[in-house]
């Protein structure tokens, strides 16, 4: 007996988004460390399209070292203890396009400029945008660096954060257009 030959159509695409909700929420998502406890820092920002308008469904997911530079291996990012730093956070944008987290400033190693490794998801991406996020503190390692050191000054603003009056740390994401933000491949 012969099997007949069958002819699959390919899966459309399918795009990020926008039900972000649905499976990815946990208590207290955006405190990587409780607003209240010592050296935590307010990092937010606002996502914006290629027209330069906010986006208002957006998430983002940081990943940052904990103040000794050291990449943490503890678990419990999903349910926040009030005393594990596991380094990581997520924040939907609200109405106005703006996200925030309350997290510590990640340490670096030496000669090296201290990062957040930063993901975005968004509707209409057909996959989620990898980026960092570098504090401004150290002008000296963030020219040293090999990566920002090969992009041009456009470009490399768009990696880094400026420090606000408060010793918070402020960053707009733009997804495409004037100023776009750096993306890194993977």
């Amino acid at each position: 007996m012969s099997v007949p030959a069958r002819s699959l159509r390919p899966t459309p695409g399918q795009t990020v988004g926008p039900f972000f909700a649905y499976g990815v929420e946990y208590d207290r998502m955006h405190q990587v460390v409780d607003p209240y406890a010592p050296g935590a820092v307010l990092l937010g920002g606002t996502v914006y399209d290629g027209a330069g308008a906010p986006v208002p469904d957006a998430f983002v997911e940081i990943f940052g070292a904990d103040s000794d530079g050291r990449v943490p291996h503890d678990r419990g990012a999903f349910r926040r203890d009030d005393h594990t730093f596991t380094g990581f956070g997520r924040a939907f944008t609200n109405d106005d396009g703006h996200y925030e987290f309350f997290t510590r400033n990640p340490g670096a190693a030496p000669g090296r400029p201290a990062f957040f490794a930063t993901i975005v998801f968004a509707r209409g991406l057909p996959d989620k945008l990898h980026t960092r996020i570098y504090l401004p503190d150290d002008e000296a390692a963030l020219t040293a660096d090999a990566f920002l050191a090969s992009l041009d000054p456009a470009e490399r603003a768009s990696l880094v954060a400026r420090r606000t009056e408060g010793g918070g740390l402020h960053h707009d994401i733009r997804l495409q257009g004037e100023g776009e933000t750096v993306f890194l491949a993977f």
